[in-house]
């Protein structure tokens, strides 16, 4: 009865329970948000997603050392763990927005609208949005609302039958049938809005007619023979060492480090570059005539400058492509530019310095093709940059449309306004492969040290390796196919009893020797040397 104790214990239990399925009711709005909001821009040809725009602003507006510190913990699979942040995120706010309608109503509305508008805004300020890139927002909205609304109405509805005690319930003999019919009508909303929701929106990111049209595009492209042909990998370029990374990097395994949530989708017979600017003749080209160019290739390691000491942001591929310094030349720039703004068609930009790119030295191609195959979607399809020597977010822009020649007084790429320096060469770097740190040997053992050194565009000429403070000893040096790729190395140590510290540094083709100075990524590359500890007992 009223007042007793246990009666006020009753009231508390059933004051959660609402709570839990006023939540519930939220959360199922907010899937019925995102599932709505897919399928409009499933119908509007992949554009127009909230979820990727919201994902995508928050990549542009996170500060340098959220970038850094999703890198570091996540490398290559940042992406998905900013997925599954933003749906733990999205739930919690939509559980706190179907508490809020259940108890005030319509604040919980509202709280949708908001974040509507918010979708809205992220998805209209993207580069390239169109007119009706807005739709699935708005239109998600729309469908969370009317399921929020219904399911609290229900929800409170069912609550009202059990306050007034007119139904008997499976647990609570003696109260009236009207609260079982309500609450069977807010748990069948729930399950049917939920399982709606869930099939709907994974369907709609399958089924995505752009993505699929575009894939269809690249099975179709027949890369033509290099005019310029790369020189063949030397057989002395691979070692023989178990677990060293191959010389040439599959496709499946290079790494992937760019701002794009959702990897974009080109047909390649509609992908033009601009090259415009400070020239005296600006040039469109299209993907058909690129191709009817006389292409070249040529063997390059990229890395990423938030790769870290000993990190694997960094890889080694052949390039097919034509060189940018031959477009340049007939673009003709002003003597006093100094840098080239690419831009991709998600909106990022890298400024790259002009002279590097006109530089009959430095094989920098608009990349077409990687390992023998048109490029992968992730890696840039239909068209990129390939610049040896720099690091990526100042010269490796995927999915170009746009080169203006300008200066790096009047522009700057994407990462410089964010604490990253304006020029990125390459570091001089070496990584130990094998053994991995923490190995245990036996005493005696024959152990390969082994892994890669790199300097693209110098060159390496020598690694050293040193166990804990001894002598630096030089390893054996594997071939390569020019100073733009990484070389294996190898050392062969007799294990002795203890732990032991393995150091290795490298030593370019300049005569450079690898500094020990530990720094961060950034701002403009790590520095260190690369150690792992090794037992033998």
């Amino acid at each position: 009865m009223p007042g007793h104790p246990s009666s006020r214990g009753s009231e508390r239990g059933d004051g959660h329970r609402w709570t839990w399925f006023a939540a519930l009711s939220g959360v199922v709005a907010g899937a019925a948000f995102l599932a709505g909001a897919e399928v409009v821009a499933l119908l509007l040809g992949g554009a127009g997603s909230p979820l990727v725009a919201v994902g995508s602003a928050a990549i542009d507006l996170a500060p340098r050392w959220v970038k850094d510190l999703m890198v570091s913990l996540f490398s290559t699979g940042d992406k998905a763990a900013l997925f599954v942040l933003m749906g733990v995120l999205l739930a919690v706010i939509t559980a706190g927005a179907g508490v809020l309608e259940a108890r005030r109503p319509p604040f919980g509305a509202v709280v949708f609208g908001i974040g509507g508008v918010l979708a809205l805004v992220a998805v209209t300020t993207r580069s390239g949005s169109g007119s009706l890139d807005g739709a699935p927002s708005v239109i998600g909205v729309a469908v969370a609302v009317v399921v929020l609304r219904r399911m609290s109405s229900r929800l409170r509805g069912w609550m009202a039958a059990e306050q007034r005690g007119r139904v008997p319930s499976a647990t609570e003999p003696g109260r009236s049938s009207s609260a079982a019919v309500e609450r069977r009508a807010f748990l069948a909303w729930a399950v049917a809005a939920g399982a709606a929701s869930l099939v709907v929106g994974v369907s709609a990111r399958v089924v995505d007619s752009a993505r699929t049209a575009a894939a269809a595009a690249r099975r179709a492209v027949h890369l033509p023979k290099a005019a310029v042909q790369e020189t063949p990998v030397p057989s002395g370029a691979s070692l023989d060492v178990t677990g060293i990374s191959p010389y040439v990097t599959p496709n499946a395994d290079f790494y992937r480090i760019d701002t794009a949530l959702s990897v974009p989708s080109i047909d390649p017979t509609t992908w033009k570059l601009r090259i415009h600017g400070m020239v005296d003749n600006e040039i469109e080209i299209g993907y058909d005539e690129l191709l009817a160019m006389p292409l070249e290739e040529h063997m390059a390691t990229m890395s990423c400058v938030s790769n870290e000491v000993g990190g694997d942001l960094i890889g080694n591929a052949l390039w097919l492509g034509y060189p940018i310094r031959k477009l340049l030349a007939k673009a003709a720039p002003h003597a006093d530019a100094d840098m080239v703004l690419s831009r991709s068609v998600d909106g990022f930009t890298a400024g790259t310095p002009l002279d590097v790119l006109q530089d009959d030295g430095t094989d920098a191609i608009l990349a077409v093709g990687m390992n023998g195959e048109p490029l992968p979607d992730v890696h840039g399809f239909p068209v990129r940059m390939v610049v040896p020597g720099l690091f990526g977010y100042v010269s490796a822009t995927k999915w170009v449309t746009e080169m203006t020649v300008t200066r790096f007084a009047d522009a700057e790429g994407y990462w410089t306004p964010r604490g990253w320096s304006a020029r990125g060469p390459v570091k001089l770097e070496s990584r130990i492969d094998t053994p991995a740190s923490g190995t245990t040997v036996d005493v005696g053992d024959r152990v390969a040290i082994a892994g890669v050194a790199w300097q693209p565009h110098t060159g390496v000429k020598a690694v050293q390796v040193r166990i804990d403070e001894g002598d630096w000893t030089d390893a054996e040096l594997a071939d390569s196919v020019s100073a733009d790729t990484w070389r294996q190395w190898v050392h062969r140590w007799t294990a002795t009893k203890g732990t032991h510290t393995v150091s290795v540094r490298a030593v370019s083709a300049d005569g450079t020797v690898q500094t020990s100075v530990e720094r961060p990524p950034a701002p403009n590359g790590a520095t260190g040397w690369h150690s792992v500890t090794v037992t033998a007992r």
